[in-house]
């Protein structure tokens, strides 16, 4: 038998062969691609929701305040306070011109003088049954009516000096010196400062909610670490005409020297303990078959959705009654990008800033603006 001799140089063809074919076969295996995690934007339910119902900024004001007027016309002669006095019970605030309310006062005294000098010549003619007891009966009346006429004219000449009724701050001036006033037009205000209370406008879509409550939490935008406690103390059941809001007063129970009268406080209701209801952005409510749901974030950073139940929406917010509790995570926005058991990579949404409230015009007939 002849023997086959074997090329040194088809070893290596053969090996190259064998590699090309191993590298064909790795080309038609199919590579599975890396799970691709979205990143969501999200927050945790309870850090700015708790007991809170809604906000409102209001105006520092007095629970007893007096628009102080003479009670005769004249023209002012003097002023002795200004806006923002602390006045004490009988302090002198302003007089009237007395030159005309003397010379009253003088003649109605003459005259009660010579009333009584014809009563008491006639009570001697009547002794001496010279006149009859109608004609003295006569004399006791003139002497009447010219006593009272002197008691009124004294009375008018008091009226020249305005008082304060009570001890408070005199807040708006509206009489200056020289200026002549009518009897009963306002020239100032005087508001008690030992009753302070924060008026502020409820608009008609929360009057539902804000009838059922009573306890608020006040705190000053001069200082925000100030916190007082506030009770609702008066609703008014007619709606401005202007604003079509309700007018309402919430007192304040321990005020202190921070609060001053005409400041701008920030008002918050709230519910009692074991009625609190969830806040959460509109951007996080997916509508699933009809039905309101958030996008929970699980432990294992998958998304989960939840059935939740709306007790009410506002303007950039809804009140949940039940579907979600304090602590749980949930997306925020992008929830219509999201599937069910979606692994995500979790950012926090940032906090607001914090920004002033709208100027107030709490003044009579106007009321502030609620903020939301």
């Amino acid at each position: 038998m002849k023997a086959v001799a074997v090329v040194p140089g088809s070893w290596l063809r053969l090996g190259v062969v064998v590699a090309l074919l191993a590298l064909l076969a790795a080309c038609n295996q199919e590579v599975s691609a890396p799970e691709m995690i979205r990143p969501v934007l999200t927050r945790v339910l309870g850090d700015s929701a708790g007991d809170e119902l809604v906000s409102y900024s209001g105006e520092v004001r007095s629970r007893h305040e007096t628009p102080l007027a003479f009670r005769i016309p004249g023209k002012i002669s003097a002023r002795l306070v200004d806006a923002g006095a602390l006045v004490k019970a009988g302090q002198v605030l302003a007089r009237l011109d007395p030159g005309d309310t003397a010379l009253s006062a003088s003649a109605a005294a003459a005259q009660e003088q010579l009333a009584n000098a014809d009563l008491r010549r006639f009570r001697d003619l009547r002794d001496k049954n010279f006149v009859s007891q109608a004609a003295l009966e006569s004399k006791e009346t003139a002497f009447k009516a010219a006593q009272a006429h002197a008691d009124l004219a004294r009375n008018q000449e008091a009226y020249t000096v305005l008082r304060a009724d009570h001890a408070g701050v005199v807040g708006v001036i509206t009489a200056e010196v020289g200026q002549v006033v009518a009897a009963g037009q306002p020239v100032m205000r005087l508001a008690s400062a030992d009753t302070l209370e924060v008026a502020i406008a409820i608009p008609e879509g929360r009057m539902p909610e804000v009838r059922a409550l009573e306890d608020a939490e006040v705190s000053l935008w001069a200082d925000p670490q100030a916190r007082y406690h506030g009770r609702l103390r008066e609703l008014s059941p007619v709606a401005d005409p202007v604003t079509r809001t309700y007018a309402a007063r919430v007192s304040i129970s321990d005020p202190d020297a921070r609060i001053l009268l005409g400041m701008t406080a920030k008002l918050r209701f709230l519910r009692p303990q074991g009625q609190a209801r969830l806040a959460v952005p509109l951007t996080a409510i997916f509508q699933h078959d009809g039905q309101p749901a958030l996008w929970v974030v699980m432990a294992d950073q998958r998304v989960v959705l939840r059935p939740v139940s709306v007790a009410s929406y506002r303007e950039d917010s809804a009140l949940l009654n039940s579907g979600a509790q304090a602590g749980e995570r949930i997306v925020v926005a992008g929830v219509h990008k999201l599937s069910a058991g979606e692994r995500v990579r979790v950012v926090d949404q940032p906090l607001p800033p914090t920004d002033p409230p709208t100027a107030l015009a709490a003044t009579p007939g106007r009321l502030p603006t609620p903020l939301q």
